[in-house]
């Protein structure tokens, strides 16, 4: 229930935002004493350490040996865009958009590299497309993890393993939290902010190897920019899966990755960074089942985000207003939460239904998220009056 008594016990650590996300527990900036500054990314010691990132990545989350890791500039939007501008218009296409990222997508398909061949298969916020209407003879378009909405399709089970298309999959706010079938992803992005809480600007790219084939018999009609090429002259640019990236990285955020990774290990590799965003998506579950005035985004608990879990407002009186008020009523929520300094960038997605966004991804402690709960509750009573 909602309570006008201020709370006395604060979350350590009020980070809940969704992007860039909280740093790893025990963070400090001596984590960063060992990186490669003042240095060339392409001297022996760099192109090591970005080999290093490669392949504790591969490590950490479980990617086949075949599949291709490469570090793409402009964080998960640059490695997905340099996918599909690379890699599109050979079959017709199928896009999922169930919340805003898949929304850009598809507007990037239609607009800007205008597709034809696209089915824009959409749902509503909270919900899921018919996954049953997707066409795997085509190439395939979707968010494992919708960031905006906290939905995330439920596994890998309804991508057909004899696809003749390609599976195009942005996993930005699902790698190191939820467990992706590999087998069914034939390109896959994400980027450090998230997940691992690493410092922002990188991307990830993986490929399977009929990605890779893709890359090197198909020439789009389209230039390419060079900070999207991947192949050249009918061969992959193999320099860009062994650490020689595009573009110049900050070796700052390689170690800063390298730092991430390493605590990823030591809290039970993939397994336990799940294992934790499980413990924190409940804790708030089990405080929204009681809750009069919140409730879950996410139209059923097996498609409900365990990292980027959205709220909506529950309260009927709430739920009559306008759109418009109701979206005052959160940010004035989310502001006062900020102002208490006990959840910083909570307000929802500007895109997305009034109402807030809290990552309860695996860097975030569950102690700060049982902390946080009765300071939702204070804030809403105290900006309803």
């Amino acid at each position: 229930m909602a309570i006008a008594t201020k709370p006395a016990l604060k979350p350590a650590n009020p980070n809940f935002s969704s992007g860039p996300c909280a740093k790893r527990p025990g963070w400090t900036p001596q984590a960063l004493d060992k990186a490669l500054i003042g240095r060339s990314h392409r001297s022996k010691e760099g192109k090591a350490r970005l080999k290093l990132v490669i392949d504790r990545t591969r490590s950490i989350l479980g990617i086949p040996a075949d599949y291709r890791i490469g570090i793409m500039p402009a964080s998960d939007t640059g490695a997905f865009e340099a996918a599909m501008w690379s890699m599109l218009g050979a079959r017709g296409i199928d896009v999922l958009s169930w919340e805003s990222f898949g929304k850009g997508w598809a507007s990037d398909v239609l607009k800007e590299l205008k597709l034809k061949d696209v089915r824009d298969i959409e749902a509503p916020y909270g919900e899921l497309p018919d996954l049953s209407k997707v066409d795997f003879s085509r190439d395939v378009i979707f968010t494992w993890n919708g960031t905006t909405s906290g939905v995330r399709v439920p596994d890998g089970n309804w991508i057909a393993a004899d696809r003749q298309g390609l599976t195009f999959v942005d996993a930005t706010s699902a790698a190191f939290a939820q467990a992706i079938d590999w087998v069914k992803c034939d390109v896959t992005t994400f980027s450090w902010q998230k997940a691992v809480g690493g410092e922002a600007q990188h991307g990830v790219i993986v490929l399977s190897p009929r990605a890779a084939e893709r890359l090197t018999t198909y020439n789009p009609t389209w230039p390419i920019p060079k900070i999207f090429r991947m192949a050249k002259g009918g061969k992959l640019i193999e320099g860009i899966f062994e650490g020689e990236t595009i573009n110049t990285p900050s070796m700052l955020c390689v170690e800063d990755y390298l730092d991430a990774l390493d605590w990823a290990a030591k809290v039970g590799g993939l397994e336990g960074m799940i294992a934790r965003a499980d413990r924190n998506a409940a804790a708030l579950r089990a405080w929204m089942a009681k809750s009069d005035w919140a409730v879950d985004l996410a139209a059923k608990p097996a498609i409900a985000s365990n990292t980027s879990v959205c709220l909506r407002f529950r309260d009927p009186g709430v739920r009559a207003l306008p759109e418009e008020a109701q979206a005052t009523l959160a940010k004035k929520i989310s502001g006062l939460l900020e102002a208490e300094k006990v959840a910083m960038d909570v307000n929802h997605y500007r895109d997305a239904p009034p109402g807030l966004r809290i990552w309860c991804g695996s860097t975030v402690e569950t102690s700060d998220v049982q902390a946080l709960l009765p300071w939702l509750d204070w804030a809403y009573a105290t900006v309803r009056g």
